[in-house]
This record gives C-alpha cells, sequence and structure tokens, in this order.
C-alpha cells in the first residue's frame, strides 16, 4: 500500500525529456560543426581519447538522479501495517447564556466574553472528550451537536451572540431539556452539563429538569459570571455605545450576579458551583475535575501507518548525480584493450 502526498511535483517530470531533447540537439549542432573544421577521422585521431558513450552515459545519470529528485519532492508514502486507535473520553455540554444581560461590563470585556473565554480555555485543554454547545435565552437552541471536532467547537463558540436568539429571558429549563438530548452514546459514564450564566431572570423552575438529567447520570456544573455589585446593560450599535437599558419608569436597569440560583441548579444536579470572573481559577478547577472522571471508549478507528519514503529517493538520487560529477568523458583503459570493435 502506498500513496503520494504531494502529486503535483510530477509535473516537474516533463523537464526530463525537455533536456533530452536539447542535449541531442547540441550534440547534432557539435557534431556538424565540427565537420566543418575536420573529418571524423581527423577528429578521432587529435582526440584519441574521447569516448562518445560516455557523454550520452552521463546524461542519463544526469537525468535519472534529476528524475528521484523530483520524485522525493512527492513525499511518497508507504504501509503495510493496520493500526487500531481507541480513544476514550467524556461528553461535555456546554449551555451558554446569551440573554441580553451578558452584556454587563462589570466584567471585563463583558460577561458574555468572560464565559466565551472560559469556554475556550476548557477546550484547549481537552483530549479526546466529545464537546456540544448549547444557547439559550428566552429558548434554547442547539450552536453545536456533540464532536470531537474542538477546532469546530471554538470556531462557532465566536459567533454565540444575543442575536442568535429570538426572544430574551432565561429559558434555562429548555436548555438542560435540550442538553440531556445531546448525549447520544448510552454506555457513557461520565456526563458533564456546565451552565454558565450570570443567573439573572432565572425565573422558571428548572428543578423537574435537573432531577431528570441526573437520573440520566448527567452531573450538572454552574459556572457564574458576573458580579454582586453589577452594572447596566449597554445598547450598541454597530460598536458604538448608544445608551443603555431602561425600565418601564426610566431608571437605568442595574444586573446582578445571582449565586443562589446557580448554586442551588448545581446542588441539585449533583455537581457543584463554581464562580468563573478569574478564567484560569475556573478552567483548573474543570481541567481537574475532567481529568479524573472516568473515560469510557467511544470511538475506535483502523487505519493504515504510512510512512515517508521521500530519503531513499534523495540517496538514489545523490548516487546518481555524484557518479556523473565524477565520470569523465574519456574511454576506459580496460575497455580500450578489449579492442572490440578494431579487427
Amino acid at each position: 500500500m502506498y500513496q503520494i502526498e504531494e502529486p503535483s511535483y510530477f509535473i516537474y517530470l516533463i523537464a526530463i525529456p525537455v533536456i533530452f531533447v536539447l542535449y541531442l540537439l547540441v550534440s547534432f549542432w557539435k557534431k556538424r560543426t565540427q565537420k566543418k573544421f575536420a573529418s571524423f577521422n581527423l577528429m578521432q585521431k587529435l582526440s584519441p581519447e574521447r569516448s562518445a558513450f560516455k557523454s550520452i552515459l552521463k546524461m542519463i545519470f544526469f537525468l535519472i538522479g534529476l528524475a528521484f529528485l523530483i520524485v522525493s519532492l512527492t513525499n511518497p508514502k508507504m504501509g503495510t501495517k493496520l493500526e487500531t486507535i481507541k480513544r476514550q473520553g467524556v461528553d461535555i455540554v456546554f449551555a451558554l447564556d446569551v440573554s441580553k444581560s451578558m452584556l454587563a461590563e462589570d466584567i471585563a470585556p463583558n460577561r458574555l466574553e468572560k464565559a466565551k473565554q472560559i469556554i475556550s480555555k476548557i477546550v484547549d485543554r481537552l483530549g479526546s472528550d466529545r464537546i456540544g454547545i448549547i444557547i439559550y435565552a428566552g429558548n434554547a437552541y442547539p450552536l453545536l451537536p456533540i464532536t470531537t471536532d474542538h477546532g469546530a467547537a471554538k470556531m462557532f463558540l465566536q459567533n454565540a451572540n444575543p442575536d442568535l436568539v429570538s426572544s430574551q429571558g432565561t429559558a434555562i429549563n429548555d436548555a438542560i431539556i435540550m442538553a440531556s438530548s445531546y448525549y447520544d452514546n448510552d454506555e457513557q459514564t461520565n456526563r458533564f452539563l456546565f451552565i454558565i450564566s450570570d443567573g439573572e431572570d432565572h425565573q422558571e423552575d428548572a428543578s423537574s429538569a435537573i432531577v431528570q438529567a441526573t437520573k440520566d447520570g448527567i452531573k450538572t456544573y454552574t459556572i457564574g459570571v458576573g458580579t454582586e455589585k453589577g452594572g447596566p446593560i449597554p445598547i450598541k450599535y454597530k460598536g458604538v455605545l448608544q445608551g443603555y437599558k431602561k425600565d418601564n419608569k426610566g431608571e437605568t436597569v442595574v444586573t446582578r450576579l445571582n449565586e443562589a440560583v446557580l448554586k442551588d441548579i448545581a446542588d441539585n444536579g449533583n455537581g457543584k458551583y463554581i464562580l468563573g470572573n478569574k478564567t484560569r481559577e475556573t478552567v483548573d478547577f474543570v481541567e481537574d475535575l475532567l481529568v479524573k472522571a472516568e473515560k469510557s471508549e467511544f470511538e475506535s478507528k483502523q487505519f493504515s501507518d504510512y510512512k515517508d519514503q521521500f530519503q531513499w529517493f534523495i540517496g538514489f538520487a545523490l548516487l546518481f548525480l555524484v557518479v556523473d560529477s565524477f565520470m569523465l568523458e574519456k574511454k576506459t583503459k580496460w575497455i580500450q584493450k578489449l579492442n572490440l570493435f578494431n579487427k
């Protein structure tokens, strides 16, 4: 079994016949020019040791060396051994609150960006774990199905914002129910749900959804972002501040971190509440939690173990080119002594 990593380099092989044709044309021109000065017999007497065969042989060696060099550029690979790779990990779902209150800037740059930063840093430290992302406000929406593609997770995460959710509020109940449907591997023994929110506007009772999620083997952890002092909710247009959100009385709305709600969800979900204002401490806690968790095998793959073989072609190329450089266009003495062509 073999494969070619860069087949586009084969186009350079066209140089070999081009060089050979040019060599023939130059040889023809030399012979015709020599005839103007002396006959063939006279030329043999003037240059008795010159070998026409050696000249052709040198060109053949040069072209073979060049061909090997070009083939080495394509990086040929060969492999005959099949290897089985087993991947182990846990299933993790992030439920990210994208309600308007998450735009408050009491945590720099704002609560939502802090939450996205936490998730991104956690993803960077994951191994073969599968991850999924849900966003929620007035409704819950799937942002990314559960997958091992961590790069895609980070890409989709960057696009999470309140505009992706049609209605405002905080439908934590819907988010938990949706998260429960993400875990599609019945043999997975460790399922984690991380809810990242400020706890604001969690008016609905999520206890029934949490109880069912716990029965399904899901451990629910909550990560709070924001401060007890709180801050106003900015209204921006194309990145320019237009003002702050106001209530019906015209007063500026101040949104505060509601830790009590998040602690209650975590306690009922067989998990723990984490204050996420310090990114590094939060990520370290989650990493330690996942490292200690029992891993389940969820994927096995067989593939052929290909190894680079370009070095062999470079070696042969150097061999032919070195021989070409040391080969003189003179007749070999021991061949001359054989006198094969003279009677």
